[in-house]
């Protein structure tokens, strides 16, 4: 795979404009040399790099040794990384997505803990922009005010190591996850403290799924905390990760928001059930985004231009808060009801359909 990219890059390049990427756990019947070689030569300007078995191994020998090779390789090819921390079956062969931060077990919860302290060495070492994580599901006959509690203890010492790292920690609501929402972000945050290094991964398909508003107004909402974005198209009240086109999500206006909110982090397609055709998927979800983002770019020079209607609110309440590392980088809670939709949420007690 050649090293250098570029013959397909043109997409956004211009001050607070999106920059695309594409997860790995998207790519996992590529080597990851091979995947991010294919993801430079699309034109993609970064990577979601999901800590796996058969990509960068947490758990395998010598783990700064590889993460420096990776560093040097995304150097080369130019992009910027997210760390993600979603594999399925990385700490438990038989069960996906377990432990969690919320297990009954205080050493299950410490393997995930320690996974994902890994995780922000690895990220400090790669110069990402941030380490993602999720809350898990309720276990069994675990009532929710203990899971919440839980879930602040156990990610105290995980943002404490991302502050020292200068690499911020953005948890992400997930479907039928004890933090679901971004309602459920603002708990954590407020019983955290609300430190600085703590922020949200806003996966604008669950943002569609469940919340209340709009995708576009979602990003509004947590512009201030926006760390990172996964995006990807999906239905109302059903959480299924689909490919562009064929969901019900309007993406102009979610990337004109990120741009009116002056967003410097990854927007990372999210396609987790899809490696069987994941090169394919990466060439067509850049060629889509590209299209809508010169879209976005019209909408978000209407919204801001002198006289707009909507100029102060586009500019004004959505911008970004510094971040706090000093740069712009690099279950069964059951299906959630719905005004007016029936509960269609798809998945299982481990965590739903990625």
């Amino acid at each position: 795979m050649p090293e250098p990219a570029g013959a397909r890059d043109t997409g956004p390049t211009a001050e607070g404009a999106p920059r695309f990427a594409y997860g790995t756990n998207g790519l996992t019947d590529l080597r990851l040399d091979d995947a991010l070689g294919l993801l430079a030569d699309l034109g993609y300007q970064g990577v979601g790099l999901t800590l796996d078995h058969m990509h960068l191994d947490p758990l395998a020998p010598d783990l700064a040794a590889r993460t420096r090779r990776v560093a040097r390789r995304l150097d080369r090819l130019g992009l910027s990384v997210t760390v993600e921390t979603g594999a399925r079956y990385v700490l438990d062969p038989r069960r996906k997505h377990h432990p969690t931060l919320l297990d009954p077990d205080p050493e299950a919860r410490g393997a995930r803990i320690a996974l994902l302290l890994k995780a922000v060495r690895v990220g400090a070492d790669l110069g990402a922009h941030a380490v993602h994580c999720f809350s898990g599901v309720v276990p069994p006959g675990v009532s929710e005010n203990m899971a919440w509690q839980r879930l602040a203890e156990s990610m105290a010492p995980v943002v404490d190591a991302a502050a020292a790292a200068g690499t911020p920690l953005a948890v992400e609501p997930e479907p039928g996850h004890l933090l679901r929402d971004i309602a459920g972000f603002h708990r954590l945050r407020t019983a955290l403290g609300a430190p600085d290094a703590l922020g949200i991964t806003l996966d604008i398909g669950h943002c569609q799924c469940l919340e209340p508003e709009p995708p576009a107004d979602c990003v509004r909402a947590v512009a201030p905390w926006l760390r990172h974005v996964q995006i990807e198209d999906m239905r109302r009240g059903v959480h299924e990760h689909l490919p562009f086109g064929e969901g019900e999500i309007d993406v102009p206006p979610v990337l004109a928001a990120l741009r009116a909110a002056e967003y410097g982090g990854l927007v990372g397609v999210e396609l987790p059930r899809d490696s069987h055709r994941g090169p394919e998927l990466a060439c067509s979800s850049y060629d889509f985004l590209v299209r809508a983002d010169a879209e976005a770019r019209t909408r978000h020079a209407d919204l801001t231009a002198p006289g707009s209607a909507r100029a102060a609110q586009a500019v004004g309440p959505a911008r970004r808060a510094p971040h706090p590392a000093g740069r712009i980088p690099g279950r069964h809670a059951g299906p959630r009801s719905l005004p007016g939709i029936p509960s269609r949420l798809s998945g299982s007690a481990t965590g739903g359909r990625r």
